[in-house]
């Protein structure tokens, strides 16, 4: 049975039904088919069925023909004025989801260099590891010891007892993640996985979806000359259903010379980091504990009871998505010498 799902829309403030992509098929995939015929069911999100999905709704012309690019745009409601390229150069799905923006002008960021901005244009819940935290969420979407990876001890004890912020990523949205701090990398790597859905539906059905699927982690060290002062921070770029692949493409000025990220690497927090191409997809921001303080608004949209969600049914706690943009405030760094800041 279909069940409504709102999130509240930053900017406004005002409650929003989420125009959930191919839900029908969705619920289909993860409850009969699943539970009947979970072999057809592993094989379809797997990697060979989630691109081949990907180019018969992205790529060939019989696709842009029967979705059709122009109908896409309106749908997805995107902003033409904000896009570097004509509106007649984005006539596939494909180039309409991997379109640049002028996000210097259209994406404002907190002057503040002690702040966490969003890596992404998406709808964001925020949670702790740590049981005695009021927003305590460990394994509702992830692992955190399949998260990081087998074997990357270092990184599980330092991030023990930690927060953590989810960001969702809808087929509609700009699909370029940005730096969410300032740092430098201490590490990179891919993680291998499966391809599962990131609609409500699909997340509340598979355990710890997250940490099964394919992903790229990276640790940022902030507590360097320039950096934004809270730690440690691991963002993990996770892939879905129709994603293929998470282009690094790191660059200093607008989108120009991107490079891959390596160890050693300074990051500028609010500059572009990576392409999911394409599909919806999800980031995750991990940070060590105390050292983080959410968004007041996030956390208070969060909690709230009248507005119906598929996480909150899901999970039987109250669980409301904020809509935010690509770096826009998502916390602040706490002072290690007055906690109580």
């Amino acid at each position: 049975m279909s069940f409504v799902h709102q999130y509240i829309e930053r900017t406004s403030g005002r409650r929003r039904d989420e125009p959930l992509f191919g839900d029908r098929v969705v619920r289909w995939l993860y409850d009969p088919l699943r539970e009947n015929a979970p072999a057809l069911f592993r094989l379809l999100t797997g990697a060979h069925s989630s691109k081949a999905l990907a180019y018969f709704n992205y790529d060939l012309v019989l696709g842009a023909r029967l979705f059709g690019a122009r109908r896409f745009l309106a749908e997805c409601g995107v902003d033409l004025a904000e896009c570097l390229d004509p509106p007649e150069a984005l006539d596939t799905p494909r180039k309409v989801f991997e379109r640049k923006i002028r996000y210097w002008r259209y994406r404002p960021m907190p002057e503040d260099e002690r702040t966490v901005v969003s890596p992404a244009d998406a709808r964001v819940l925020v949670g702790s590891l740590a049981e005695q935290s009021d927003f305590y969420l460990k394994d509702k979407f992830f692992s955190v010891d399949e998260l990081l990876g087998i074997g990357r001890y270092r990184w599980l004890k330092e991030f023990a007892g930690g927060d953590f912020a989810v960001f969702r990523l809808t087929p509609d949205k700009y699909h370029y993640n940005h730096v969410p701090v300032s740092g430098e990398v201490l590490d990179v790597y891919a993680v291998e996985g499966d391809y599962h859905s990131c609609n409500p539906h699909a997340v509340v059905s598979v355990m710890t979806p997250y940490s099964k699927n394919k992903r790229v982690v990276t640790v940022i060290d902030t507590d360097v000359a320039g950096g934004t002062g809270l730690g440690l921070v691991v963002m993990v770029e996770v892939v879905a259903l129709m994603i293929g692949e998470i282009v690094q493409c790191y660059s200093e000025q607008a989108y120009d010379a991107p490079r891959e990220l390596k160890p050693g690497m300074f990051l500028r927090r609010g500059q572009p980091k990576s392409l999911y191409r394409p599909g919806s997809s999800t980031d995750v921001l991990l940070f060590q504990a105390q050292r983080v303080r959410f968004a007041e608004d996030l956390l208070a949209n969060q909690r709230r009871c009248d507005v119906p969600s598929r996480f909150t049914r899901g999970f039987q706690q109250p669980l409301v998505e904020t809509d935010v943009q690509v770096r826009s405030l998502v916390g602040r760094a706490l002072d290690l010498a007055n906690q109580g800041e």
